[in-house]
C-alpha cells in the first residue's frame, strides 16, 4: 500500500518518465554537495532513491578549506556532466552552490537547510552581533584553524533526531572545516540567475529556521517545510529526494 507520501513521489516518477525523449529526466544530472562536520557520504540515503528513478547523481568531496576551493571541486563535477544540472547544497555547501552555480550547465540549485549569501557577504557579517548559538560551544579546533563538533554537539544539535549509532557515525566521519570560511564572500549569487529550491527545516538548532526563511525569501525560492533537524537528508530522505526529483522535473520540462 501507498501512504499520500508514496503517492507523492509514485506521481513525480510517473512525471518524469512520462516526459518526451527530447526532454527526457535522464538527461539531467544531480551533483549534491555536502556541508560543514560532514561529507561526501552525508547524501547516502538519498542517492539510491535518484539512482531508482534513473537519475545520474554524483556527491561532491568537499576539502572545507575555502569556498574558493569547494566552488572548484564542485565546478569540476559539473563540467564532468553530460546536460543540465540541478545541482543541491546542504548548509555551507548551499554557499559553495551560490558560487559554482553561475555555471552554465547548472539549471536549477537545491539548498537543503542551507546558507544562501549574497556576492560579497560573509556569514560573519551577516551575522554580526548575534549572540552565538548554544551549539558554538561544542566546537573544538587545532592548531591551524580547522574546526569540528564534539559527540555531543553532533547528538544534541546536529542531529538530535536521528539515534545514536548514526550520530556516533557522523561524529567519527565528520569533515572539519576551516574557521576563516566564516569570512570569506561569494563572487556570484548564483540564486538570483537560476530557479531555486529551498528545504527549510523547521527545528533545526544549528541554522535557525528563521534564517531559513529569511535566505528562501530573499531567493523567490520554492520552499518545502520538513519537521527536521538539521540533516533531513538523513532524517528524511525520500522527502528530500522529491524535492530533487521536482527540480529536475521542472528542468525537463523548461
Amino acid at each position: 500500500m501507498f501512504n499520500s507520501h508514496n503517492m507523492f513521489r509514485a506521481g513525480l516518477l510517473a512525471a518524469v518518465f512520462a516526459l518526451p525523449m527530447s526532454a527526457a529526466a535522464e538527461d539531467v544530472s544531480v551533483v549534491l554537495v555536502h556541508g560543514a562536520f560532514s561529507d561526501g557520504s552525508a547524501w547516502h540515503k538519498v542517492i539510491p532513491v535518484l539512482q531508482e528513478a534513473g537519475i545520474p547523481v554524483r556527491a561532491a568531496q568537499l576539502s572545507l578549506s575555502s569556498l574558493k576551493e569547494d566552488a572548484a571541486v564542485v565546478a569540476r563535477l559539473i563540467d564532468m556532466q553530460d546536460g543540465p544540472v540541478v545541482l543541491v547544497g546542504h548548509s555551507y555547501g548551499g554557499n559553495v552552490i551560490t558560487e559554482a552555480g553561475s555555471n552554465d550547465e547548472v539549471a536549477a540549485l537545491v539548498y537543503v537547510a542551507g546558507l544562501a549569501l549574497e556576492a560579497e557577504q560573509s556569514m560573519a557579517g551577516l551575522l554580526e552581533g548575534q549572540p552565538p548559538a548554544p551549539w558554538q560551544a561544542e566546537i573544538q579546533a587545532d592548531a591551524d584553524g580547522y574546526i569540528r563538533l564534539s559527540a555531543n554537539g553532533i547528538q544534541t544539535f546536529f542531529a538530535p533526531d536521528l539515534p545514536a549509532d548514526e550520530t556516533a557515525l557522523i561524529t567519527a566521519t565528520q569533515g572539519p572545516i576551516q574557521y576563516q570560511i566564516n569570512y570569506e564572500t561569494p563572487t556570484v549569487s548564483a540564486w538570483s540567475m537560476r530557479p531555486t529550491y529551498y528545504i527549510l527545516t523547521e527545528t533545526d538548532q544549528i541554522i535557525p529556521p528563521r534564517l531559513q526563511g529569511f535566505f528562501a525569501q530573499r531567493m523567490n525560492a520554492e520552499v518545502t517545510q520538513l519537521d527536521s533537524s538539521h540533516v533531513p537528508m538523513l532524517s528524511q530522505p525520500e522527502a528530500v529526494a522529491d524535492v530533487i526529483l521536482k527540480a529536475v522535473s521542472d528542468v525537463s520540462q523548461d
